[in-house]
């Protein structure tokens, strides 16, 4: 099977993203946020989101960039760039003053969220989820450095994400 540049290798991004998410749900499960009435851990996919004016604060936004496929192995191996956005105005009580603790914190919790850098790879389309013959991994976060907007300190991690496309994989 040929894997052509435009395949979305869903499966591999919705893996990252929900062991992204499981993970912090663990790590730090006073990180969440409302969106659209509901709370769930402060992770977000932006392209499965509405567009929104600005990318919230205390939350991380992950942006999927680029895609290249190696069709030269026995499998097709996708190698995908993920940005991962976050920034923080600090807290009301503290008058913003603690923004640069806030964003070393979150900088700490994307360390160990991506912490072990891969795992079994899953097809959530199917309910309950369908475990896949092969693994997602990734590499160390590439940390930006931080940039201030306003009252807000912002900063860009990339990772990147590697998998294999299987056979009969969508």
């Amino acid at each position: 099977m040929i894997l052509s540049q435009e395949h979305t290798m869903q499966n591999a991004k919705d893996t990252f993203y929900i062991t992204l998410r499981n993970r912090l749900a663990t790590l730090n499960p006073e990180r969440v946020m409302t969106l659209r009435g509901l709370s769930r851990p402060g992770i977000l996919v932006e392209e499965a989101e509405q567009p929104m004016p600005q990318l919230l604060t205390d939350v991380f936004v992950l942006r999927w960039t680029s895609l290249s496929v190696d069709n030269q192995l026995p499998a097709p191996l996708a190698t995908m760039q993920c940005e991962i956005h976050y920034a923080t105005a600090g807290t009301q009580g503290n008058n913003g003053l603690d923004r640069g603790r806030d964003l070393e914190e979150m900088d700490y919790e994307l360390t160990q969220l991506l912490a072990p850098p891969g795992t079994q790879k899953m097809n959530y389309a199917t309910t309950p989820a369908t475990t896949l013959n092969t693994q997602v991994f990734w590499t160390p976060a590439a940390f930006a450095p931080a940039s201030t907007v306003r009252e807000r300190l912002n900063r860009i991690a990339t990772v990147t994400v590697f998998a294999f496309q299987e056979q009969g994989e969508q």
